[in-house]
């Protein structure tokens, strides 16, 4: 136990300085507890608290006293009611538990009392240099404005977002019956209602919509009780015409708070001051508690305060970051509600209940199988199938499934010519039962390679090689498509294999680049490309073109264009690398005319009935770079053009990004041109579950998934989803030389006898 904490100073009176306090006095009541709270014990801005089981266990373990207490003022629910366009989609077995926030610090402060913490309300803190220097230990608890974390801002680097909805809280005089969301479409756009109950005769009630939505339906020229009572009446259905209340109410913006240290010397930071969640996942106070939980464990069980300290970052950080990541995800989710409203009634409430990627197809399924019915047969999954194994057509060629085998480089062919190792790479994951199989980058030119070891399509040498590969997938794969995608490297060619150097300029035999601009991939790194002038451009577009007509020789099945990863094309439309002046550069327009020109002489030779899609870098993760917004205005003018569908990735088009990494990053980028555009997405990165693939397919956030790494890891990896899914029809038929291993094979005995008596 770290002896070292003998004075305890607590800067805030929230649920979580409460509780910590509670805590460490109970685990050695020797200590001098002191919480500071500026308010009064009364004086709560908020309404009703959700706390999940997982919280509950922790409370109960720690202080029975505060979870009987807790337990005894619950309200219990399991449904949660979606209501849109006039209809009501429920789903059930969700086990929330609510109380009302003044209700729990009531319970917090009479445990405080009973424990000898002393409470000062309505009593400033002493600066935290101060309190620093005369106690053992200070825990900033003072929220998101905490003056703590900008007092120390050097050591704790901060870093706040304000998102793009304006919410307020509110409260009914009643109990609503479930979670319930509620969609408004007015004249001024889409508003939000997030409702559910706290106690008896009494619910929560929190009103959200865009920034422009709330200027135009005037809320920002209106005083707390005018906005309260147009929210009434906004949301009259739901609320039986009652009225709403606030309680010193205002409109917000959220912030989210991320910081990169916890602790400053004898200073540490929990709940709100520390990070931030969006309330859409109901987190803030299940956070706080949970900090304190940790705090109050890392000081019993480590020797010494840094140790202490240090244990508890090291707990607490990577639970935090994945609830944030889930967090954002929900937040952006009601960013871009508006895109959603046209989905089917059952589709749209899948897609709001998975919206943060926690709540899963299969996990929804356990809690009510059902809803999960009744939304899979809205999607059009027969009888037994899951919705991974629905076919898909585009123009003349009905895929299977929905599953594709991301295009991956090897990095092994011998003067472009694709070799026994690619015949086996692609072979075999043919064979593993995905609907579509992409080969890698296919170079147009040898000078459009990015090593000596891509493959290419512009000798006979090379078509007969990839002939070889199309006919063994065709052949022995029947039902599986090959789809080939076509690039140029541009100013990240000539450079050492993967495994050698990523991105790394050969040691010798470098070939001339070329770009949309001379601008180096790495300055004083790769080598400066040329600028391509008219002649280059036309030689580089019926380069594309040749090299579509041989895929077409080559019967490949399906054509994507590469506009993305900061290859050639790719860097003609992000404004980071491409610096012209000519009518190829400047506005967005501009600089999709050349990659347009190209897609537009692959589409002439290649056959009408065969699809064509584009990969597209939706957004640049850096400053300057193509934005979400951009990525939507990139994929209308290909699909304007003929694609068919639109492969959205990501990033790799500069060094220096920032990517927000995480599970199914980049699928916010697919499901936002789909759910514009309407047209047909295929959705990449960190997608590695079969759960995920059929949770992002239902919710209709993309129609194809795409994954690289688990096809590495598994070949086989599409008909493993559908053994363990307990899935036998067309969408995933095995070999016939494969068939005997289409169960999962035995492990040892799990069946021993259990012990029935002990002797003692």
């Amino acid at each position: 136990m770290a002896s070292d904490t003998r004075r305890i100073a607590v800067i805030g009176g929230g649920p979580g300085g409460l509780y910590a306090a509670a805590l460490l006095k109970r685990l050695d009541p020797e200590r001098s507890v002191t919480v500071w709270e500026r308010n009064a014990p009364d004086d709560t801005f908020g309404f009703g608290v959700v706390l999940s089981d997982e919280t509950l266990g922790g409370i109960e373990h720690a202080d029975p006293v505060v979870y009987r207490a807790l337990q005894a003022e619950f309200v219990r629910w399991d449904d949660i009611d979606i209501i849109h366009r006039g209809r009501t989609q429920t789903s059930g077995g969700h086990g929330f538990a609510a109380l009302g926030r003044r209700r729990l610090l009531e319970i917090l402060h009479q445990r405080c009392a009973s424990l000898g913490v002393r409470l000062r309300f309505r009593a400033e803190a002493p600066s935290v240099t101060e309190l620093a220097a005369t106690h053992d230990l200070v825990i900033a608890a003072d929220g998101v404005h905490s003056t703590t974390r900008e007092t120390y801002a050097d050591t704790f680097r901060p870093t706040v977002t304000t998102h793009r909805n304006r919410y307020i809280w509110l409260a009914a005089d009643f109990a609503f019956d479930a979670f319930r969301f509620e969609i408004a479409e007015t004249e001024h756009g889409v508003m939000q209602l997030h409702a559910y109950p706290f106690s008896a005769d009494a619910s929560t009630a929190i009103v959200e919509m865009r920034e422009e939505v709330w200027r135009a339906a005037g809320f920002d020229a209106m005083d707390t009780t005018a906005s309260t009572e147009r929210c009434g009446k906004i949301f009259a259905d739901a609320l039986g015409s009652r009225p709403l209340r606030s309680n010193n109410s205002s409109w917000l913006t959220f912030r989210t708070v991320v910081n990169a240290h916890w602790s400053h010397g004898n200073t540490v930071l929990i709940g709100d001051a520390a990070h931030t969640a969006h309330f859409s996942i109901g987190s803030g106070t299940k956070l706080a508690v949970e900090d304190a939980l940790a705090l109050a464990a890392c000081i019993e069980e480590q020797p010494d305060l840094p140790a202490a300290l240090a244990a508890y970052e090291d707990e607490r950080r990577p639970v935090v970051a994945s609830t944030q990541r889930a967090a954002a995800a929900s937040l952006r989710w009601f960013e871009e509600l508006a895109t959603y409203v046209d989905q089917a009634p059952r589709q749209f409430a899948f897609n709001l209940l998975t919206r943060s990627r926690r709540v899963t197809h299969d996990n929804l399924r356990l809690r009510d199988a059902g809803f999960t019915a009744a939304v899979e047969e809205e999607f059009g999954c027969a009888p037994g199938t899951p919705p991974m194994f629905t076919p898909l057509r585009l123009r003349g060629l009905e895929l299977r499934n929905r599953v594709v085998v991301s295009p991956m480089d090897m990095y092994s062919a011998v003067d472009g010519v694709p070799g026994d190792l690619h015949l086996v790479h692609l072979g075999a994951r043919a064979l593993g039962g995905a609907g579509l199989v992409m080969t890698e980058m296919v170079c147009v030119s040898a000078e459009g390679r990015i090593t000596p070891g891509c493959t290419g399509l512009y000798t006979p040498e090379q078509a007969a090689a990839w002939a070889r590969i199309t006919d063994f997938v065709h052949t022995s794969a029947p039902g599986t498509a090959i789809g080939i995608q076509l690039g140029h490297s541009g100013r990240k060619g000539s450079t050492k294999l993967m495994w050698e150097g990523i991105d790394q300029p050969l040691d010798e035999g470098n070939w001339p680049l070329s770009a949309a601009s001379p601008v180096p991939y790495r300055e004083g790194v790769n080598q400066v490309p040329h600028a391509l002038d008219r002649a280059g451009l036309d030689v580089i577009r019926n380069q594309f073109a040749a090299a579509a007509r041989h895929a077409a020789t080559c019967d490949f099945d399906l054509l994507e264009l590469h506009c993305a990863h900061g290859y050639l094309l790719s860097g003609f439309l992000s404004p980071l690398t491409n610096r012209r002046t000519d009518i190829y550069g400047g506005p967005l327009s501009n600089r999709l005319r050349f990659p347009l020109e190209v897609f537009d002489a692959v589409r002439a030779r290649w056959p009408d009935d065969r699809p064509m899609t584009v990969r597209i870098s939706a957004t640049d993760w850096a400053d300057g770079g193509t934005t979400a917004e951009d990525a939507v205005e990139i994929a209308r003018a290909f699909v304007a053009h003929g694609a068919d569908a639109i492969d959205v990735s990501t990033g790799q088009v500069v060094p220096d990004e920032d990517p927000e990494y995480g599970r199914s990053y980049q699928t916010p980028f697919a499901d936002r041109i789909r759910n514009t555009l309407v047209v047909p997405v295929i959705a990449v990165g960190a997608i590695s579950s079969w759960d995920d693939v059929n949770s992002l397919l239902l919710a209709g956030r993309a129609d194809l998934c795409a994954l690289a790494r688990p096809h590495l890891y598994d070949p086989h990896w599409t008909l493993h989803a559908a053994a363990e899914q307990g899935y036998d029809g067309s969408g995933a038929p095995w070999p016939l030389p494969y068939r005997a291993g289409s169960r999962t094979p035995p492990t040892g005995r799990t069946d021993a006898p259990k012990p029935r008596l002990t002797l003692g």
